[in-house]
């Protein structure tokens, strides 16, 4: 296994959504700035700002960042905390997405769109209808079907839903009730709506039961991401607070996905947040970490390191940084 390698020393970058777009790789990271703000299990720490776009003809060339591509003071109905987004092309344009506070401090995704790859994105007058939570990723499947997966606990917000409305005191379900699912809906023709009611995610263990809430070391916690390869659709999520990539294997977008085993153990940091992409016939891992900010939590350095499956498609398990 190749050893990772750091992608950006002149801003502190995480949660890499990776697309090859016109043959080149496209990164589209959270910015982490430092705040002043006192870190919490609801993440007010993580008050980023603006996302820059970067780009590399190569996994091992020069990295280039094209600026800043959506600020949040252009974001009409902004409020606060420029989280995770993805990147989607159809029809010419390119789609990015993106999980904001509105005034009311709830997490809404919202839409922007460019001609260009690198931006800058012009986002729309209001967010999707019907959207909440945060982490939005954005799966283009083999027959032109655009799927967007999403959701967070904690500060993310989804333990406030059930069915896709609000509760009153929303909180995770018991150990012994089913884990709160990450959340998948098509997108619209047009890309900027839900084009269903966004369903439940379900993963399940080995005896195909779902997997349940008290697992921490399996149960979905955030940071949704789609691949596929050899014919299978590969969910990868984050466990969260046992600091874990995991996956689980379906046969359709929708699943169920049956849980298969451990991507990347614990980095320097609390998230860990990633996305898989294949390029000229290799497969790579995106991520990040804190050891450039000697471990500062909200202060990430996003990386890449090649990514192996065994011969019956199983990914193989990667080291993270932390000891």
């Amino acid at each position: 296994m190749k050893k990772a390698r750091y992608l950006v020393d002149n801003l502190y970058t995480a949660d890499p959504a990776v697309h090859v777009f016109n043959g080149k790789i496209y990164i589209y990271p959270s910015h982490d700035v430092e705040s002043g703000i006192p870190e919490n299990d609801l993440g007010d720490h993580f008050d980023m700002r603006d996302y820059h776009v970067f780009s590399m003809d190569d996994i091992d060339g020069e990295v280039t960042d094209h600026g800043v591509a959506l600020d949040v003071k252009d974001i009409p109905w902004s409020g606060r905390q420029l989280w995770d987004s993805d990147c989607a092309f159809k029809n010419g344009k390119y789609y990015l997405y993106f999980p904001l506070k509105d005034q009311t401090d709830i997490f809404r995704i919202g839409v922007a769109i460019s001609d260009k790859p690198e931006g800058p994105f012009v986002p729309q007058e209001a967010p999707m209808k019907g959207s909440y939570s945060i982490d939005p990723c954005v799966f283009e499947d083999e027959d032109g079907s655009h799927y967007m997966y999403f959701g967070g606990l904690w500060g993310g917000q989804l333990q406030r839903y059930r069915d896709n409305k609000a509760i009153e005191c929303g909180q995770e379900p018991g150990d012994d009730e089913q884990a709160l699912p990450a959340r998948i809906a098509k997108l619209s023709d047009d890309m900027l709506e839900f084009g269903e009611e966004p369903k439940a995610l379900v993963i399940l263990d080995e005896n195909g039961e779902p997997i349940k809430a008290g697992d921490h070391d399996r149960r979905f916690f955030e940071a949704s991401w789609v691949h596929k390869y050899n014919g299978k659709y590969y969910f990868s999520y984050s466990t969260g607070n046992t600091h874990k990539l995991c996956y689980a294997v379906g046969d359709n977008p929708y699943g169920p996905f049956t849980y298969q085993g451990v991507i990347l153990t614990p980095v320097v940091g609390w998230t860990t947040h990633h996305s898989i992409v294949e390029f000229k016939g290799k497969w790579y891992l995106f991520h990040h970490d804190c050891v450039p900010s000697n471990g500062k939590t909200w202060l990430r350095s996003m990386k890449v390191v090649e990514m192996e499956y065994d011969a019956e498609g199983k990914i193989i398990t990667i080291e993270g940084t932390a000891e």
